[in-house]
């Protein structure tokens, strides 16, 4: 199997975090400021430079007005997991 940087649902993952944060209506420096992080730290997770650990997400989801179990149900029917 071809090996990639990046995985198809990596980059699912990181366009729905990119999707949340605009769907808030922030630009990157906005939610960095919530985040008490600078606007690299958005940078660089949505272009995949950074990984996030599940408290930054969970973090990402509340600062955007949503929830962990909200965000993830919309990922997993954008890229249901297949076995």
């Amino acid at each position: 199997m071809k090996t990639e940087l990046w995985s198809e649902r990596e980059q699912a993952f990181r366009n729905e975090l990119k999707s949340l944060r605009k769907r808030a209506g922030y630009n990157q420096g906005e939610l960095a400021s919530k985040l008490n992080k600078p606007q690299s730290f958005v940078s660089k997770y949505e272009n995949g430079e950074r990984q996030l650990r599940y408290q930054e997400i969970e973090l990402i989801c509340i600062a955007c007005g949503s929830t962990m179990t909200d965000f993830s149900a919309t990922f997993t029917e954008k890229m249901p997991i297949s076995l």
